[in-house]
């Protein structure tokens, strides 16, 4: 059966505070835990009021904490806002914390604005050098030797699980010459999925962590008991992503009946090819949008995710998303 996980992004929603999303994002994955979901997966994002995530670690030390067998990890960290070592001894808390249970994705944006990122790291320089980040980091998790000046303690010698994550062509070549796993951004950049997949696939270099390519791609998935429901709860991420574009990102909308006269042509066009890698419907259109995702794809695991305002509503699209994603191994 095809790996299923869930990508969070701890959403507040209108109304609500952090405390609530926290409260949600628990619930959630000991829902997904129940469900059979693999891993779930909390994204690094920055002086965002719509998106609790922003302490990553801690966060998922607290899921981790809340639940037995879920995997649960960063998708990700956007390693340019830290210190390799930082990251590595966190990742390497928490593997020691959750044995078995902790997956670290690394990303290179900074997912948020140019001055907050300074703030976070106040001696940015970018990301021109995300490859010896990388490389850095990959080597604290390494054994320490005898002489090693610098140790990630803990964190040396721990198996943490280390992906790459991307929405270009620069990802997969790295994750492929460095022989890591790779999770693809096709919920909100979907452009160069197929050239990224096939780059990874065919360049892909065995290393100890890993012996064949294992690509992993995300899926917007809204599924509802009816199309007309799920379409409308799916104007909520819609909305937030014109919030976004037009430069006034804030807390989570509720859905509403008519997107069309929330945007304009131009924004609709721009959300549209966003969100090409989205599925909406009922479960019959669910299951078979899915379906003809992966076969056309054919990824190694499916991520999926869904910025619902209703946590119920959210709940119940996350169940009858896995029941859709368990029919593909039938």
């Amino acid at each position: 059966m095809l790996p299923y996980s869930v990508l969070d992004l701890a959403p507040v929603t209108q109304g609500s505070d952090t405390r609530q999303a926290f409260a949600n994002s628990l619930d959630l994955a000991r829902h997904a835990e129940a469900l059979g979901y693999t891993r779930y997966w909390l994204a690094e994002h920055h002086n965002m009021p719509g998106i609790a995530s922003a302490a990553t670690a801690v966060l998922i030390g607290h899921l981790a904490g809340g639940t037995s067998t879920l995997r649960v990890g960063a998708g990700g960290i956007m390693l340019p806002n830290h210190a390799p070592l930082q990251v590595a001894e966190q990742f390497g808390t928490l593997a020691s914390l959750y044995p078995g249970r902790i997956d670290l994705g690394l990303g290179r944006a900074p997912g948020t604005d140019h001055a907050t990122a300074r703030a976070l790291r106040r001696y940015y320089d970018g990301a021109d050098s995300f490859p010896q980040d990388v490389a850095e980091l990959l080597h604290y998790f390494e054994p320490a030797q005898p002489q090693q000046a610098v140790r990630a303690v803990p964190g040396a010698g721990l198996d943490v699980p280390v992906w790459l994550l991307g929405s270009s062509l620069f990802s997969a070549r790295l994750s492929a010459q460095l022989g890591l796993p790779f999770a693809f951004a096709s919920h909100f950049a979907p452009d160069a999925m197929d050239e990224a997949l096939t780059l990874y696939r065919r360049d892909f270099q065995p290393s100890a962590r890993l012996r064949a390519p294992h690509a992993m791609l995300a899926l917007n998935v809204v599924a509802a008991p009816s199309g007309a429901e799920a379409k409308r709860l799916f104007t909520t991420q819609q909305q937030a992503f014109v919030n976004l574009r037009r430069g006034r990102p804030g807390l989570i909308p509720p859905p509403i009946d008519d997107i069309e006269a929330f945007w304009t042509p131009l924004e609709k066009a721009g959300v549209a090819q966003a969100l090409a890698c989205a599925v909406v419907g009922d479960p019959g259109e669910v299951a078979d949008g899915i379906a003809a995702f992966v076969a056309r794809h054919r990824p190694d695991e499916l991520m999926v995710t869904a910025n619902i305002f209703d946590h119920a509503a959210r709940l119940r699209s996350f169940e009858l998303a896995a029941r859709a994603l368990q029919s593909l191994g039938a």
